[in-house]
């Protein structure tokens, strides 16, 4: 068996997107007639279809097969150039396979999309919004970032402020906000602001956020102030233009008992009454040591028993009650132990949860939940032998049924503090939602996973090493 074959052109150029054409001529040079079978081969292959897929030729005659390439506009098609192949099976003789070679060169496409999240933040003194820059091209993306806003009423502090991303990656950079000028009393003011992902010879890309600065006091507390201010002032002052006068006959008594020195003559007064004698304090009755029976002939001693111990109220056991009242219902409590003080009271479906704005630090949480198929999740704490000021999982994820108490984190006195938690209930298949409240920050977003998404799972907390939650809100 012979075969003849070329390749017009052997080298194409394709976008991402598009399409390209290569035509594959082939003759039978053999004495039989054959029956051939063409196959792609290569990097491009998945995006490569053949037409036909076998041709018939008798000998000395020949054909012709089309190859189009189409390779999508995604990250997975990269840029450069791909050899390719077709394999070439004879029916006749299935061993003698050829394999014409030839070349398809991608071209390179950029995309980079930019998320802030969250979009608003609230702070007093700084905000923390984290932006997530994705390379959707077929081309590493070399970025940097930087912020303004109207007015220059913001510092921003960025890191990293430059990045390198692989095709299909995505970078995320933590930006610190700070305002230039303290609200000390007043109404929370916006302050939007913009994050300028920038790359050679591009527009910049700029992703819009609002920093929402709260007052230190409100206004009411200011009038007070005055109004305090102001009383204190008139009393001091109506206090010093105020002088009594004071007189005294003291002169003349002196005068008088200059005269004689001899004491006067003594005169008989009847005697003062005593005074009646202290009132003795009434006996200590003795503690009964016996106690005597009906017919007098015996005497025992009569035990006391200590008083029992209430149980404690876990998340558990408030869902139970929950679930008691709506057994058709989605329900989840939660409480928190916070150092130093203990476990808190369990709170239900979006209640608060711990002692925001206290700077307590939370060490453990104790969930539980009933209609959700049971809870999977595990404790985020600050990781000591990070070099990146990282946070880690220091133990596996876990799993409980409804009802049953879930905890996260621990109790020990040198437990590390919680920067968050990951949670999700029915092994990721159904929606939890939460907010934390983090340390020097506020209430976060209300937040839930999207298991159509790819997300099986909510993080309640911080990424931030240095700061830790004080309460958290779950709803199902």
């Amino acid at each position: 068996m012979s075969l003849w074959t070329s390749l017009d052109p052997a080298s194409a150029t394709v976008d991402p997107g598009g399409s390209t054409t290569v035509r594959l001529r082939l003759r039978n040079t053999g004495d039989v007639v054959d029956e051939y079978r063409f196959e792609a081969v290569g990097a491009l292959a998945p995006w490569t279809v053949v037409e036909p897929q076998s041709l018939r030729l008798y000998p000395g005659t020949t054909g012709t097969v089309r190859l189009e390439f189409a390779p999508p506009r995604i990250p997975d098609a990269a840029a450069g150039p791909h050899p390719y192949a077709v394999r070439i099976t004879p029916t006749e003789h299935p061993e003698a396979v050829t394999v014409p070679e030839g070349v398809v060169t991608v071209t390179p496409f950029e995309e980079v999309r930019a998320e802030l999240v969250p979009p608003v933040v609230k702070g007093r003194f700084r905000g923390r919004p984290r932006l997530a820059v994705d390379n959707l091209g077929n081309v590493k993306v070399t970025a940097s970032v930087n912020g303004n806003d109207n007015g220059d009423q913001l510092s921003y502090d960025i890191r990293p402020g430059n990045v390198q991303i692989e095709p299909g990656r995505a970078a995320f950079i933590e930006t610190t906000l700070r305002p230039r000028r303290i609200t000390w009393f007043g109404s929370a003011e916006q302050r939007p602001f913009t994050l300028a992902v920038r790359r050679s010879g591009v527009t910049p890309l700029d992703v819009e956020g609002t920093y929402v600065q709260r007052a230190f006091a409100p206004r009411w507390l200011a009038a007070c102030l005055g109004i305090l201010t102001a009383l204190a002032l008139t009393f001091v002052m109506l206090w010093i233009a105020y002088k009594p006068h004071v007189s005294t006959a003291a002169t003349e008594q002196l005068q008088q008992a200059g005269v004689s020195t001899l004491p006067p003559e003594p005169t008989l007064s009847p005697q003062a009454p005593k005074a009646p004698p202290a009132a003795s304090a009434p006996p200590v009755a003795a503690a009964p040591q016996e106690s005597e029976t009906g017919d007098g002939g015996g005497s025992g001693q009569q035990e006391s028993k200590p008083p029992q111990k209430a149980a404690e109220r876990t998340a558990a056991t408030a869902v139970r009650e929950l679930a008691a009242e709506d057994p058709g219902g989605r329900h989840i409590c939660y409480r928190v132990y916070v150092r130093d003080k203990g476990w808190t009271e369990p709170a239900c479906d979006d209640a608060p949860a711990g002692t925001p704005g206290s700077g307590a630090q939370l060490t453990a949480v104790n969930v539980s939940a009933s209609g959700t198929n049971g809870t999977t999740g595990g404790a985020f704490v600050p990781d000591p032998a990070s070099t990146k000021g990282e946070g880690h999982y220091p133990d596996p994820w876990t799993n409980a049924a409804d009802g049953v108490d879930h905890y996260f984190g621990s109790t020990d006195d040198d437990a590390p503090y919680l920067m968050g938690f990951s949670i999700s209930v029915n092994r990721g298949k159904d929606a939890v939602c939460q907010s934390s409240y983090v340390h020097d920050d506020d209430w976060l977003g209300l937040a839930c996973d999207d298991p159509t998404s790819g997300f099986a799972f909510t993080y309640v907390g911080t990424h931030d090493n240095k700061l830790w939650i004080e309460a958290v809100r779950l709803k199902v």
